[in-house]
C-alpha cells in the first residue's frame, strides 16, 4: 500500500505546483496616443490609455483580442498566453496589434 501512495504524493504535488504556474503576471504598455479597447473573456474588457502600461494575470491558453477595423465591433484575436510567455515580460501591444493586422491582412 505504501509502495503505491507514495507515486501518488509525487504525482500530485507536481501537478499541484504545475497549476500554480498556469498563470503568468504581464504589463500592456501602450506607446501610441490613441487608446487600445480589448477584450479578454471571463477577466475584463481593458480600455488601455495613450501612454500608458497596465498590470494583469493571465492563464495559460487565455485568448487576447483586439478590434482590428475601429468602426466595427468585429473582434480578432491578438495572442493566446501560452509557454513563449514570461512572467513580467512587457508587452508592448500597439506594436503587436499592427503587426497581427498585417498578418490578418495577408490572409
Amino acid at each position: 500500500m505504501k509502495a503505491l501512495l507514495l507515486p501518488f504524493l509525487i504525482l500530485l504535488i507536481q501537478s499541484t505546483s504545475s497549476t500554480y504556474a498556469q498563470s503568468i503576471q504581464f504589463t500592456f504598455h501602450n506607446g501610441s496616443l490613441k487608446s487600445i479597447p480589448l477584450v479578454i473573456p471571463s477577466v475584463m474588457n481593458p480600455n488601455l490609455s495613450p501612454m500608458s502600461n497596465s498590470g494583469i494575470e493571465l492563464k495559460m491558453g487565455q485568448n487576447v483580442y483586439f478590434f482590428p477595423n475601429a468602426s466595427s465591433k468585429k473582434r480578432a484575436l491578438l495572442f493566446t498566453v501560452d509557454e513563449s510567455f514570461q512572467q513580467n515580460q512587457v508587452l508592448e501591444i500597439d506594436q503587436l496589434i499592427e503587426i497581427r493586422k498585417k498578418e490578418l491582412k495577408n490572409k
